[in-house]
């Protein structure tokens, strides 16, 4: 019995030190998605874009030349994130609507998302979505969604997508901000951080991928935003490994750019 055990010991040791090693390689493509996006913060554009480029390519190749295993799933889960960005920076060519582009971006990723969940065999029925969890889900999502969107605000100040907190105009807003919300969770928690948590343990999955959607934020051209965004990203993925429930934390990101973009810049105390 000893022998049986120290032998199961061994096993399960060398698989990890094996799972460990094999993590490494998805260090480099992170490593170039936040170099890209350190480029664009820094209003290098055109380099960012560059970079994200080539990132696209090298994990395309990768993640159909490398065996099937967490190190390729991994892979293709990251090619979500230079197709996202180089979406979000060509929808202002096609669009000047800034509430309504937010559709003609975030539809179209839909799309390889879908893609990696069905390539992966995923499932989101597993993902919290029930209905019978919303009505609590809605009210925790408001609070936090609040606290974020007021932080997150006084940093970047940013202009309202809505011209009054008329019924149809907030509910135009909610409707669109919440589908965002429940894209970008999508891809950074149900699908990245799931995978990074594999390749790296929950606690290093959880701060890797805070940090890319920190760094995902560089846009807005302000380190502090980055670093905000990354703490907005610890607090949704603690809450997405405490729940499990996609739709918890969809919800809350899409009531932090409610906040955010509409009933903030809308109220009197706030107004320049």
């Amino acid at each position: 019995m000893s022998t049986e055990r120290t032998s199961g010991q061994q096993l399960r040791s060398a698989l990890s030190i094996s799972l460990l090693s094999d993590s490494w390689i998805v260090i480099l493509p992170l490593m170039m998605v936040i170099a890209a996006e350190m480029l664009i913060c820094s209003a290098h554009l055109q380099a960012g874009i560059a970079l994200h480029i080539v990132t696209l390519l090298l994990l395309t190749l990768s993640a159909t030349s490398i065996p099937e295993s967490h190190v390729s799933r991994s892979l293709q889960v990251l090619l979500l994130l230079p197709i996202l960005r180089l979406l979000n920076l060509s929808m202002p060519v096609f669009s000047e609507t800034t509430l309504y582009m937010f559709i003609y971006i975030y539809i179209p990723m839909l799309l390889p998302a879908y893609l990696v969940i069905r390539h992966q065999g995923l499932n989101l029925s597993g993902s919290g979505l029930s209905p019978k969890r919303i009505p609590g889900y809605i009210l925790l999502s408001v609070i936090v969604g609040a606290i974020i969107g007021l932080g997150e605000f006084l940093i970047i100040r940013p202009g309202n997508l809505v011209p009054d907190l008329s019924f149809i105009n907030m509910l135009k807003l909610s409707v669109i901000m919440i589908f965002v919300g429940f894209v970008e969770e999508l891809v950074f928690r149900f699908l990245l951080q799931s995978r990074m948590e594999v390749s790296f343990g929950r606690l290093g999955g959880l701060l890797i991928v805070s940090l890319l959607f920190g760094f995902m934020h560089s846009g807005y051209g302000t380190l502090y935003e980055v670093l905000y965004a990354c703490c907005a990203g610890l607090v949704l993925g603690y809450m997405f490994q405490k729940t499990g429930s996609l739709s918890l934390v969809s919800l809350t990101h899409g009531f932090v750019n409610i906040f955010l973009f509409g009933l903030i810049p809308l109220l009197p105390y706030f107004q320049v």
